[in-house]
């Protein structure tokens, strides 16, 4: 990378004053610059970090989904568990609990797999991704977090990605994972 270029688009940020802030998000107002002089306000989500969890069945040929209704976008569809890691809270702790309260299925060996943005534009908002392999079913999920608990074979759920059914970053890349891992695999083994 060539530092120079880096600094040459860097925005200038004269100040950001806080518009409303609680436990789940920090909206504020920034002042910024543009590197050509043009200064404007710019909206600044800020969220707390979020645990989403691909849970894969045991031989690793279905996906754990849950079929929701998101307010926002005021449309059902299907997920992967996930939500907010406490303060001081393990993130795979934090991933394995939300797994349970959203499906009522315990997952087994929880591991990150990585950390992304959904939207860098105008949100800081890290997701973490984790994979658990295997998960034993303990109860029901809580009533208000699934309306359907479903294992998805990893074909169909790419599926429902190109038909719309499923527009969550955390679940499209989680399962867009499980196609590239299923594929490696299958090259090993021939």
């Amino acid at each position: 990378m060539d530092p120079e270029r880096s600094e040459r688009s860097r925005w200038i940020v004269h100040g950001e004053r806080v518009v409303d802030e609680n436990r789940h998000i920090r909206l504020s107002v920034a002042d910024v610059e543009l590197p050509n002089g043009v200064r404007f306000e710019q909206y600044v989500i800020r969220l707390p970090r979020c645990a989403m969890t691909l849970v894969l069945d045991e031989p690793g040929e279905r996906i754990l989904l849950i079929w929701r209704h998101r307010f926002i976008l005021d449309r059902w569809d299907w997920e992967i568990p996930g939500g907010y890691v406490d303060a001081g809270e393990d993130g795979a702790v934090a991933a394995a609990r939300e797994v349970e309260e959203e499906t009522g299925w315990r997952p087994r060996n929880v591991k990150f797999l990585l950390t992304y943005q959904p939207a860098v534009g105008s949100a800081d908002a890290p997701q973490d991704l984790y994979v658990a392999r295997g998960a034993d079913l303990v109860g029901e999920p809580e009533p208000d977090e699934a309306e359907l608990v479903r294992w998805v074979p990893i074909e169909e759920a790419q599926a429902m990605i190109t038909r719309g059914e499923i527009v969550g970053a955390a679940t499209v890349i989680g399962v867009l994972h499980a196609v590239a891992e299923r594929a490696a695999s299958s090259r090993r083994t021939r």
